[in-house]
């Protein structure tokens, strides 16, 4: 880490002198960007289950091909047969 000029140690320690902001201005900008997590977490949360359920009815449609095929694995185990084992 650098050394600090004087004037930086001197702004750190007592500030402008002035307010830059109130606690309550500052309180209502943290709570706008939490909203804003939470729309953007929503909207992510979304896509992913539109995404697996695209993949689930992949799975669906090639279970019903291994049907016919006499391939009787369910479609559980091929669900769980696609998650890293990590994950379990």
């Amino acid at each position: 880490m650098s050394e600090q000029s004087d004037f930086q140690k001197s702004f750190f320690a007592k500030g402008t002198g002035g307010t830059l902001f109130t606690q309550r201005e500052f309180d209502d900008a943290l709570a706008e960007a939490k909203a804003e997590l939470i729309v953007h977490a929503i909207e992510a949360t979304k896509y992913a289950v539109v995404i697996e359920r695209e993949e689930c009815a992949k799975i669906c449609d090639k279970w019903s091909i291994d049907l016919m095929d006499g391939n009787f694995n369910t479609v559980a185990e091929e669900i769980r047969n696609r998650i890293p084992s990590q994950h379990i």
